[in-house]
């Protein structure tokens, strides 16, 4: 256990476990108690006092987790079944923390969902049995005191925060039938008029659901495992949102590809979703699915707000470069770029101040360690394990929500020790043939600027519907023709030098009512918008053909043409 910011000393407190088998680690949710699985028991150590509270003779457990107000402590180990065929011992245990008295032991074979799920509060605790989710009620895990009993529940979630609980379940489809997922309140199960929402899918092999911190609402991303159109190797996601007062929608993404990341503002009123084939875009959304504010395109697949959810981290980690982006969510401006290669974990300090990036194995087994920065982007403190040694897992210790003040947003970066850690840019390659001439830069995609989407505070009205749109853009065309045309009435003289400054694209749409001059202004627009591309190929360094140079040359002719059949209009 090491020290967190600014001292990064190990701790005097816990007493180092250096045994070879240390597999399972987990820290209560308030971050007193602490457990871990040396191979031989299972340890509880409570960090405040400094003492180590009690031992299990349970050498093979590799799972551990505390219920959230540190009464149980629930273990997992591998289930096994005797050689001949019998039925296993129950590998699920649940013990109370003060006693060190088993409460009650289950079969559960897969480590999938093995953990029981507890409301905040502890005075429900459910899991998932053989399709129907059992709930217990204040930890009396001998009686069940309800069951939720769909066609076949795949998978729950119980709702964060004070009573009452709401449940989201999801159900696969099959035969024909779609998947769905539904809210319930616990404990009203009764029939389908019971459910809070509903919400049917079909393309959906898993799901995930993610609730937001006050409880009213529940992202859902499905996903399938085969994209049949064979866009994307990783399948085809959907995102869904809903309501627990009943309302649902499909949160519209604009660029195609897969969703990489969702994640809630813990202020509960927004989310980002960061999407798309790379370069990947990231926006944030509001409860109406509407987007308010876009981060344009860049290198990324996930985002982490802070605690206080005053800011935002994309980042591109895995299989992308580690570069961070980290935004003040409240004016929507940049504070810092900082990169960190080839993480393979991020996590916010319960301070909201600091983050954790880590290098573990076995995602990467070479080079492991951790970097603690400030999110102004300084490099607080690298740690780097031995070339010949691993680390699976770092992580900090939590705080309750509150123990931490906000504190406002810096831009200027917080004084460091080490130097900044910036990779060197890597050279791209050049041919022998190349290499004395001089760089023509040559993106393989332009990527877009980030911008703000919230409708301006004067014009409060809805977003129009796309007919509106275009209604409203062919009504301002014939205005400005009309226009126009008065304007050609009253200065002959200045007619030519004006309409090569118009823009072509804002060329009302009027017709002659003569069908073959129409067709001819339409041959000519057409004609003088393939120069406009040409003359722009030129102008990014492009060589042309002989004859593309030829068109250029007669652009003007093609306009003086254009104009005289617009003048008999």
């Amino acid at each position: 256990m090491v020290n967190g910011p600014p001292a990064f000393t190990e701790s005097t407190a816990f007493q180092r476990d250096s045994g070879k088998n240390c597999k399972a680690v987990t820290f209560s949710k308030d971050g007193s108690l602490f457990a871990w699985c040396n191979g031989e028991k299972v340890n509880i150590f409570n960090v405040t006092s400094a003492e180590l509270l009690r031992s299990f003779d349970l050498p093979k457990v590799v799972c551990l987790e505390f219920s959230p107000k540190n009464n149980v402590l629930a273990t997992w180990q591998a289930y096994t079944t005797a050689k001949d065929g019998t039925a296993g011992v129950p590998n699920l245990q649940l013990y109370d923390v003060k006693t060190g008295k088993c409460l009650k032991s289950f079969i559960q074979k897969k480590m999938q969902n093995w953990c029981p799920c507890w409301a905040d509060d502890e005075s429900i605790c459910a899991r998932n049995v053989n399709n129907e989710v059992h709930f217990f009620e204040n930890n009396n895990f001998n009686t069940i005191a309800n069951k939720l009993h769909l066609q076949k529940v795949n998978d729950f979630v119980l709702s964060p925060g004070a009573q009452p609980t709401k449940v989201a379940v999801y159900v696969p489809g099959s035969k024909g039938a779609p998947s769905f997922v539904r809210l319930y309140q616990y404990p009203n199960f009764g029939g389908p008029q019971s459910a809070l929402a509903n919400k049917s899918f079909f393309k959906a092999d898993k799901v995930t659901m993610l609730w937001n911190k006050k409880a009213t609402a529940v992202l859902v991303i499905a996903s399938t495992e085969v994209d049949k159109t064979g866009a994307s190797y990783y399948g085809e996601q959907t995102l869904h949102y809903i309501a627990t007062n009943g309302e649902s929608a499909v949160v519209q993404l604009p660029k195609n590809g897969p969703i990489y990341d969702v994640v809630w503002n813990p202020n509960s009123v927004e989310f980002c979703a960061v999407y798309g084939f790379m370069p990947a875009k990231a926006t944030v959304f509001n409860l109406k699915c509407d987007p308010v504010f876009d981060f344009g395109t860049g290198p990324r697949n996930a985002a982490y707000y802070s605690p206080h959810g005053h800011i935002l981290v994309l980042a591109g980690f895995g299989n992308l470069r580690g570069q961070m982006e980290v935004w003040d969510v409240k004016n929507y401006k940049l504070v810092s770029k900082p990169v960190a290669s080839d993480s393979t974990y991020f996590a916010w300090c319960p301070d909201g101040e600091h983050i954790v990036t880590a290098t573990c194995a076995p995602r990467l087994r070479v080079s492991n360690g951790y970097k603690i920065w400030h999110y102004t982007g300084s490099l607080l403190h690298h740690y780097e394990v031995p070339a010949n040694e691993e680390m699976w897992q770092v992580f900090w210790q939590p705080f309750l929500d509150g123990v931490f003040p906000v504190k406002a947003v810096k831009y200027q970066a917080v004084p460091s020790e080490l130097p900044s850690a910036e990779p060197k840019p890597a050279q791209a390659y050049r041919p022998p043939a190349l290499r004395n001439k001089p760089v023509t830069s040559s993106k393989l995609h332009e990527d877009e600027p980030p911008q703000n989407m919230k409708p301006q505070s004067g014009s409060s009205e809805k977003p129009l519907s796309k007919t509106a749109l275009k209604n409203q853009k062919k009504h301002e065309a014939k205005k400005a023709a009309k226009q126009e045309a008065k304007a050609d009435s009253n200065q002959e003289s200045t007619q030519s030098s004006a309409s090569q400054s118009t823009p072509r694209s804002a060329v009302p749409a009027v017709t002659s009512g003569d069908p073959e001059t129409d067709k001819k202004i339409k041959n000519l627009k057409k004609k003088l918008k393939a120069i406009e591309q040409l003359k722009e190929q030129a102008a990014a360094g492009k060589q042309l053909e002989k004859n593309q140079l030829e068109k250029i040359q007669k652009e003007t002719a093609l306009l003086q043409e254009l104009e005289d059949l617009e003048l008999g209009l």
